[in-house]
């Protein structure tokens, strides 16, 4: 029971994968809602109509100052009280995804607020609307100011999504509970289990990383081309 025991790997190995393949699964889709949702957050926040931005500040006010467990148990207990009853794996991942796209819009509000002003109203007065100025020409800059936060944000989600063992869903911490209790080898189950995160959440931080330095080499080698004086040609030089 004291010492480290990777045979108990071998022995619940269709336990483990599935736990593992289950909490991929989950954070693939809780990442790419909470980025969309996020998006939709951050533009509502800084919309000049104001119902927009009441929506948008209220709801990421509200999920970023409550405890996750609580937004993930409103699906799993409050919605069978209104007659729609939902799986511990869906309301888990609802939960993952509307907790992690308020600290998203947050990120990418900040994001979209350091981007000059002057670039939206460039847009908007050569023909396109709001939104289309929005997603095409401040969202992209946005997004690359701020992604090592936003590449924070999901290398949480992924170590957050263990809140589905709470409400039975099936993830990597939920059948390594089952295991714990068949075997009684805790030190053994749950290293094995911060071994599986590490290798979904390690490669995650050395592309946030990787990814920051190819921004900021490309923005460096913009501004250094911009920096620089044209040359002008000789009077009367002929180019051939």
């Amino acid at each position: 029971m004291g010492t480290l025991d990777f045979n108990v790997l071998m022995r619940h190995s269709d336990r483990f994968l599935e736990g593992f393949l289950n909490t991929i699964q989950v954070s693939i889709m809780a990442l790419i809602g909470s980025f969309i949702l996020g998006a939709i957050l951050a533009i509502f926040r800084i919309s000049p109509v104001k119902p927009l931005n009441w929506i948008g500040t209220g709801f990421v006010e509200f999920i970023r100052n409550i405890p996750l467990l609580l937004v993930v148990f409103f699906f799993y207990l409050g919605l069978p009280a209104l007659g729609i009853s939902l799986d511990g794996f869906v309301s888990g991942t609802l939960g993952l995804t509307i907790y992690t796209a308020a600290f998203i819009a947050e990120a990418i509000r900040a994001g979209i607020q350091t981007v000059p002003r002057g670039q939206l109203e460039a847009a908007r007065s050569s023909g396109l609307s709001y939104v289309q100025a929005m997603n095409l020409i401040i969202l992209p800059q946005a997004i690359k100011i701020v992604l090592p936060s936003i590449g924070n944000q999901f290398i949480n989600l992924v170590k957050n999504s263990s809140i589905l063992a709470v409400v039975a869903g099936m993830d990597l911490m939920y059948f390594a509970d089952l295991v714990n209790s068949d075997t009684f080898q805790p030190l053994s189950v749950y290293t094995i289990v911060a071994l599986f995160y590490l290798v979904l959440t390690l490669p995650l931080s050395f592309l946030v990383h990787y990814m920051e330095r190819r921004f900021g080499q490309s923005d460096a080698e913009a501004r250094s081309t911009k920096g620089k004086p044209k040359k002008n040609k000789p009077a009367g030089q002929v180019t051939m």
